[in-house]
């Protein structure tokens, strides 16, 4: 059985079914095109078909897109010579693209037969360039469906033609969301853009589309006609130049140039433009040949499509029965309770929301509201939906009302004797086959299931803020946590449709382990008299949402403070970080909490706008004269905090190197161009970064020692996922 099969009707109507064997949603593979193509091959020279329709055999759905898993070894599996091998790979998929646009016309575009494509529901990445190529787009009206070409999120760009035509079809200006920014839309909407030509009943969808087919339409596209101009100038019009400049700016405003599939976008319309169609193919296909190239976009494609993918589905999860939630009991109704409330009420739970007052209690509860009120004005929510939400939240001051939860998680003040206190008052009604989870971001599990009977029933659960927008959930597994538990929270964030990742018990886990190290390299740049503007637009341009001052503002303060006086107490003469804290010290007693005080590393005005860095920061910390190089500076935050990943690996707490690079990416933004930590080690190779970490050592101290883990794989030249790769396998 093949992905694409034709029928051909009595009509003069053959219709290409595309059904792919054994998934759920139709997705292309290497070996699909050539069936494609034979098929486009018969129906074109079979002198009774008037007219050709593809469209999916999947209800409700036409594609996803090419097989990622597929794309993520096409550099591998092209020969000797991969690029060459890409390149021609990339030739015969426009070539049969090509075929479909012209639909067997000649050269003087005469004859021809009309092909439309038939859109039941969602269609993306190649999915959606197929029926680019194409002569018409019907699309069933189906709310649910993404219309778009969404590559650029996963590291790469639309390469089979999409960039082309669809900058051809609206102009550089128009086409930009859609490209640049990955833009989906719901049929209407796309019908709108002028993505697609008309938008049908879903039982009239086929009907529409032969009764076109069959019209005898003109089916030559606007750029293979004599005289063709491209919407909104071409390059070298005076308003086609200002829209390129524009683009050009807004591309590196937003990516500050760390995302080579960006540029590459950008390069390949912009030079496509000044050349016939053809041509434009082929520079298309250059460009997206140099992206796939680059060990960014495996990197990418691995970690935020497979690797996410693989650790959603449970690739971690113990040998437990089902444990889905139907009942959780929220422990605090402040901004972490209240958005852990929501989104669970969201996924269908019911939700018992707990605070010491009702106001309190009440306030948890309206946050849900006030959410679901955004989501009715942006056209996201309906009024039964929120009445739906909100029912299904009880908020409460009575423990009694836990009676029934077969998970708690508590979100209490951030200290081991309230949570404790906490812990003991909920055990007393809840049943024994309950989980209790604390959410917390610094405090050792295994010291807070003490408060509990059954520790093998006690999990961390560490939330990012705001919940409902973070992706990242960290579980953290005490000294004795069971493999239950670990299931039940495992499953519970897959019902909150959000990206999980397990650890082992240690301080700061895995993600303030080595959030931590980032922010304080920064400041110990500010107090070597580095300047503050240098510090954060390294970081920057290494792809981070925000530097480490500005992050500082973000979290506040006196939260660093309060974290650096409790890591200090506990760690006694080992602690490593005094330096830091004259700075953090010092901005608290001067009242710069940060952006919640309208004051901090820079200034802000009445409606807490950042204005600038503060003056007083270079009073106290005069800039040196001699300023290091942007390398040195990107080098020093980079290693702060791969170095604590691997330290994390070799000590335990981080069990899976995918953990270790999707969770680094989700939870605090981690260059994503790299995929990670450990992909990035794998990009700058583990020889060159032994050696990076001893020149660092020398210069600046021992927090750059070179792991012996790290050591070990460089002077046997191995990579991380070589290694753990293979070790994964093995197991």
């Amino acid at each position: 059985m093949t992905d694409f099969t034709m029928e051909k009707g009595a009509d003069g109507v053959a219709i290409i079914t595309w059904d792919t064997v054994g998934k759920s949603m139709n997705v292309m593979s290497m070996e699909a095109w050539p069936v494609l193509d034979g098929l486009i091959d018969d129906a074109l020279a079979d002198e009774a078909v008037k007219g050709i329709i593809i469209t999916s055999g999947k209800e409700g759905t036409f594609a996803g897109g090419m097989d990622l898993n597929v794309i993520a070894k096409m550099k591998e599996s092209a020969g000797d010579n991969p690029a060459k091998g890409l390149m021609d790979g990339l030739m015969q998929t426009h070539g049969i693209l090509r075929k479909i646009e012209r639909g067997g016309m000649d050269d003087k575009n005469k004859g021809g037969k009309p092909i439309a494509c038939c859109l039941p529901g969602t269609a993306l990445g190649i999915g959606f360039e197929i029926p680019l190529a194409c002569h018409r787009i019907f699309a069933a009206d189906n709310p649910k469906a993404k219309i778009g070409l969404p590559e650029i999120m996963i590291g790469i760009f639309p390469g089979m033609g999409g960039t082309t035509r669809l900058a051809r079809m609206m102009g550089a200006m128009a086409a930009s969301p859609f490209l640049l920014e990955g833009k989906l839309s719901d049929p209407k909407k796309a019908k709108q853009a002028g993505l697609v030509h008309e938008v049908t009943a879903p039982d009239d969808l086929i009907d529409k589309a032969r009764e076109w087919v069959l019209s005898e339409p003109s089916i030559v596209k606007p750029w293979d006609e004599k005289g063709y101009k491209m919407p909104g100038g071409e390059p070298f019009h005076p308003a086609g130049f200002m829209t390129f400049v524009g683009a050009s700016a807004m591309v590196n405003g937003k990516t500050q140039g760390a995302f080579p599939a960006a540029k590459a976008l950008l390069s390949a319309v912009y030079e496509g433009a000044l050349v016939p169609f053809d041509t434009a193919l082929k520079i298309e296909a250059r460009w997206f040949t140099n992206v796939l190239m680059n060990p960014s976009s495996t990197a990418m494609i691995r970690s935020l499509f497979i690797n996410k993918e693989a650790l959603e589905k449970g690739a971690n999860r113990p040998d437990a029965p089902d444990q889905t939630v139907k009942k959780v009991g929220v422990m605090g109704a402040g901004m972490m309770g209240a958005g852990i409330a929501l989104v669970s009420a969201m996924a269908g739970m019911e939700v018992v929301l707990i605070d010491q007052k009702q106001d309190a209690a009440d306030r948890g509860k309206s946050y849900t509201a006030d959410y679901m009120d955004k989501g009715i004005k942006r056209g996201k929510a309906t009024e039964e939906k929120k009445e739906k939400t909100l029912a299904q939240i009880t908020a409460t001051t009575e423990y009694s009302a836990l009676k029934g939860c077969d998970l708690i998680i508590e979100a209490v003040f951030e200290d081991v004797g309230v949570k404790a206190e906490v812990t003991k008052d909920v055990l007393k009604h809840v049943g024994p086959d309950c989980i209790f989870a604390t959410n917390t971001s610094t405090l050792p599990i295994t010291e807070l299931a003490k408060a509990s009977d059954t520790p093998e029933n006690f999990i961390g659960i560490h939330f990012f803020s705001p919940v409902e927008k973070m992706m990242l959930v960290e579980i953290i597994k005490g000294q004795q946590t069971g493999p239950r538990a670990v299931a039940k929270a495992l499953d519970y964030v897959r019902q909150i449709r959000k990206t999980p990742i397990v650890v082992n018990d240690a301080r700061f886990f895995y993600c303030n382990r080595c959030i931590i190290p980032y922010i304080n390299e920064g400041l110990r740049m500010v107090g070597e008299g580095v300047a503050p503007a240098l510090i954060d637009n390294a970081a920057r341009q290494l792809g981070f949402p925000v530097g480490p001052l500005q992050l500082v503002d973000e979290t506040s303060i006196d939260l660093g403070a309060k974290i650096a006086r409790a890591t200090k107490a506990a760690m006694g003469d080992d602690y490593p970080d005094e330096a830091v804290d004259e700075i953090i010290f010092w901005m608290e007693g001067e009242g710069r909490l940060g952006r919640k005080s309208n004051a901090g590393f820079f200034d802000y005005d009445e409606k807490g706008k950042r204005q600038g860095y503060w003056h007083g920061l270079a009073e106290k910390y005069p800039l040196s004269e001699d300023q290091p190089d942007l390398i040195t500076v990107q080098h020093r935050l980079m290693f702060a905090q791969v170095l604590e990943a691997v330290r994390a690996l070799e000590e335990g707490v981080l069990e899976d190197i995918r953990e270790g690079d999707v969770g680094a990416i989700l939870a605090w933004g981690f260059a994503p161009w790299s995929g990670g930590p450990f992909s990035w080690l794998d990009i700058i190779g583990t020889p060159y970064a032994a050696e990076r970490c001893d020149q660092l050592t020398e210069e600046f101290g021992p927090r750059f020692a070179t792991p012996a883990l790290l050591r070990e794989m460089a002077d046997k030249g191995q990579t991380f996922y070589g290694r753990f790769s293979d070790e994964k396998s093995a197991a």
